[in-house]
């Protein structure tokens, strides 16, 4: 049997940095959070808070019932994306890295002469002990299979600090005391729909036809679905960005309605610097308001296709000025910039007025970047100067370098 793939999981990842970082809080249940409030919830937990039924998007307040003991860590995500960083450059000196896929997973391919069992599991002993060596708390799950999709399963099998090998002669019955939630790609809204065709298990999963999956994924997902099962290897073209955005949850002195505009110029400008340090343009700014009620309004612009912060702040304060509701106190606010180009493919006008900004922007830009970032900055964001902090999303581990944390004085 040989074994093509390797997927590494780091285990309560955010909860484990802390853990490492402040020795007293080994063993003990941990659970981190956005802000120290009870209105908020953990975005990670450590092993000894989820033995209590503690999880990730547990409200404090139900997190304190279920653990009385728990430990609760204002998140320090600068630190954990330093960490992310130290962690890839040990898994490096082992194994290089195919795909960094968040946070807190990374794929491998093992190189043809180290495919066999007795090679992998000795190449994951190596991986964890240099980690061990390092950051003790810090453990990680590691899968093996013919392909990344069955190496994501087999490394969710066993937490934390598992070894889990899914070899092609044992599929698909290896794969039958799993739920359908455990398998990568179906998610409650997918789960729900596979039961609308009569599929109940994993075990109906993989005896379903090709049509049949082609059917209930609407298109070539499931028949990516079938092959992945079958421990075929498929090709993933690059994901391209396609939207760069920011949101924030306010806390209790930034809801009202000034707080929040300044919240969202900070979160536009952000997004702005983001923008131009990866070349691209965009043609359309949407913001999302949420509403202590609960009550959501959002709307977008097309816009002529820019990075100049100047401009996405007159077409976000056009937006605000749209807003349902002006005095209402708000929970959460978002901006997203849509529809990015590289400069390649940026529409060209005769009369565009953004590119006067491109010397201010540099400047500015390139100030932030050798003194801090925020050092210098419009003023609509001034009161929310100390608001909306980094933050890591499944899908986006910041750049220090233009998303530091500091702050101006």
């Amino acid at each position: 049997m040989s074994f093509r793939k390797l997927l590494i999981d780091f285990n309560s990842y955010f909860a484990s940095v802390e853990q490492h970082l402040q020795p007293e809080l080994q063993g003990r249940p941990v659970g981190v959070v956005p802000t120290m409030t009870d209105s908020t919830c953990c975005i990670a937990a450590s092993y000894e808070a989820k033995a209590f039924g503690v999880k990730t998007g547990t409200n404090v307040g139900e997190a304190k019932k279920l653990c009385p003991e728990i430990i609760l860590v204002e998140a320090r995500h600068r630190t954990y994306v330093e960490w992310h960083q130290h962690l890839l450059d040990l898994i490096e000196s082992c194994i290089h890295i195919d795909q960094v896929l968040s946070i807190d997973e990374v794929a491998c391919t093992l190189p043809e002469n180290w495919q066999t069992r007795h090679q992998a599991e000795a190449l994951a002993r190596k991986i964890k002990q240099r980690i061990h060596e390092k950051a003790a708390a810090i453990q990680c799950s590691i899968g093996f299979g013919p392909n990344t999709f069955l190496a994501k399963i087999a490394s969710n099998m066993e937490k934390p600090d598992g070894l889990t090998f899914i070899d092609v002669d044992s599929l698909p019955e290896c794969l039958y005391s799993l739920k359908l939630s455990d398998i990568h790609g179906v998610g409650r809204k997918m789960e729900q729909r596979i039961r609308m065709f009569g599929i109940q298990n994993v075990e109906e999963l993989c005896g379903a036809r090709k049509e049949q999956l082609r059917k209930i994924w609407g298109g070539v997902g499931g028949e990516q679905m079938f092959d992945q099962l079958r421990g075929k290897d498929i090709y993933q073209a690059p994901i391209k960005n396609r939207t760069l955005g920011h949101s924030h949850v306010l806390a209790p002195n930034e809801r009202d309605p000034l707080m929040a505009r300044a919240v969202l110029h900070r979160l536009t400008q952000k997004a702005a610097v983001r923008l131009r340090h990866g070349s691209y343009f965009t043609g359309r700014i949407h913001i999302s308001l949420k509403y202590l009620d609960q009550t959501r309004w959002r709307q977008d612009m097309q816009i002529l296709e820019t990075q100049d912060t100047l401009e996405l702040i007159r077409c976000l304060n056009r937006l605000w000025q749209r807003r349902p509701h002006p005095r209402k106190k708000l929970l959460a606010v978002g901006v997203t910039l849509l529809d990015l180009v590289t400069p390649d493919n940026r529409t060209l006008r005769l009369f565009d007025r953004s590119d006067k900004n491109v010397a201010l922007n540099r400047a500015m830009d390139q100030i932030n970047s050798q003194f801090g970032n925020q050092k210098i900055y419009f003023g609509g964001a001034h009161e929310a100067q100390r608001s909306a902090p980094m933050r890591i999303a499944f899908t986006h581990i910041p750049d220090l370098e233009t998303e530091d944390d500091s702050m101006s004085s």
